[in-house]
């Protein structure tokens, strides 16, 4: 199966690559090369194109967020109170800058944005909404969640 992706195509080869990095990407490239059933030279220009065409866009440790005291996730939807393109740009590289917001997603429906946060106490959620977030250009209201329980939390797509 091939999937269409700017600057590159995949071929069932580049998807196994992609799978067995999703899920452990300690794996050395002889390791994947025998898993993907090639030699390790062309193994190795594969992930290198994968890499080169921004479909393998970093590899990075998934740090278990309770391990390091971070036990607050709140998921904050948010209006601004203007949509120009100034307006939204001006938000968007603000939330760049607060390392409390660990997602930002531009959403569809009543709300602009959907921010997810992490902190490690509600005070400390309640110490960013008041000094940082609220003050974030254009910003006009801001509904927010705590989740009570990780159901699930993968980086894995399905592919």
């Amino acid at each position: 199966m091939e999937l269409p992706v700017e600057g590159a195509d995949l071929d069932a080869a580049d998807l196994k690559i992609l799978r067995l990095l999703q899920h452990d990407a300690d794996l050395s490239m002889q390791e994947i090369a025998d898993k993907v059933g090639l030699s390790h030279t062309p193994c190795w220009r594969r992930y290198n194109r994968l890499k080169e065409t921004g479909v393998i866009q970093a590899k990075v440790a998934i740090i278990n967020a309770k391990k390091i005291g971070k036990n607050v996730i709140a998921i904050c939807n948010v209006v601004l109170d203007k949509h120009t393109e100034a307006a939204l740009l001006a938000f968007e590289r603000a939330v760049q800058a607060c390392p409390e917001i660990v997602e930002c997603f531009s959403i569809t429906g009543t709300k602009d944005y959907m921010l997810r946060v992490s902190v490690s106490t509600i005070e400390d959620f309640e110490k960013f909404l008041k000094k940082k977030l609220l003050h974030l250009p254009g910003v006009a209201t801001v509904d927010t969640n705590f989740a009570i329980n990780t159901i699930k939390l993968t980086t894995a797509l399905p592919i």
